[in-house]
């Protein structure tokens, strides 16, 4: 009979940036970005802007407006990844990066991109297995508004909701 260990990723750090660094896992080389600080529920981690400004969504976009996505500056929070247990938000109105709940040093830094997209360019089977999961992510506009309430969302997300 053959046993089946469970291994966590061995990562790789492809880029540090004070508070944060990029991390790849050296099987999947699925890439990542995981805290290098603690912080608390409020805190701002960081300031984001706009490289660019797009009319339609494409998979490293956040929604700003009905038809305005940006590209993340800087880039690298573009590594941020989905979680249906998000621990940040990018607050779009603030142009912060908002921790929403404790996050210590060498936690992955993830998002609910419901909270900031209303239709995705590439829906996909969530696979974080929490009791929370959502199963397929497609933005805000297929989430059940019950759900979404159990969310910190963007002002965008918001507005739409009231529609």
């Amino acid at each position: 009979m053959l046993t089946q260990q469970l291994t966590q990723p061995v990562y790789r750090v492809l880029s540090a940036h004070g508070f944060a660094e990029v991390r790849e896992d050296e099987a999947s080389l699925a890439k990542a970005f995981f805290s290098t600080k603690d912080f608390n529920a409020g805190d701002a981690i960081c300031s984001f802007g706009a490289a660019a400004i797009l009319k339609e969504p494409t998979y490293l976009t956040v929604q700003v407006g009905e038809t305005e996505h940006i590209h993340l500056k800087p880039e690298f929070l573009q590594y941020i990844n989905h979680s249906c247990e998000p621990n940040v938000l990018f607050n779009t109105s603030t142009m912060q990066l908002e921790c929403l709940q404790q996050i210590k040093a060498g936690d992955e830094l993830c998002f609910f991109y419901p909270a900031t997209e209303w239709d995705m360019a590439q829906p996909f089977e969530c696979l974080c297995g929490t009791k929370s999961c959502i199963k397929i992510v497609q933005g805000a506009k297929y989430v059940a508004a019950s759900v979404l309430q159990r969310y910190k969302l963007t002002d965008f997300i918001q507005s739409m909701l009231t529609k």
